[in-house]
């Protein structure tokens, strides 16, 4: 498992996990999007401007 805390999100993986390779983003212990990380698009949940350049900042940096 990873978790990555950031902006006032935290930010988890879990490795071995099954497809598609996904994070859930969670704020205020509470899960406010799943969001699949090969597609670019929201799983489960909203996404807002301010989440997906967390997830940009991440990817770029090699952390998901």
């Amino acid at each position: 498992m990873g978790k990555i805390k950031r902006g006032g999100y935290v930010f988890i993986t879990w490795v071995g996990d099954h497809d598609p390779k996904r994070v859930h983003v969670f704020r205020e212990g509470k899960e406010v999007l799943k969001w699949n990380l090969e597609a670019e698009v929201a799983i489960d949940g909203k996404t807002t401007k301010k989440i997906k350049k967390l997830i940009a900042e991440l990817i770029g940096e090699g952390k998901l």
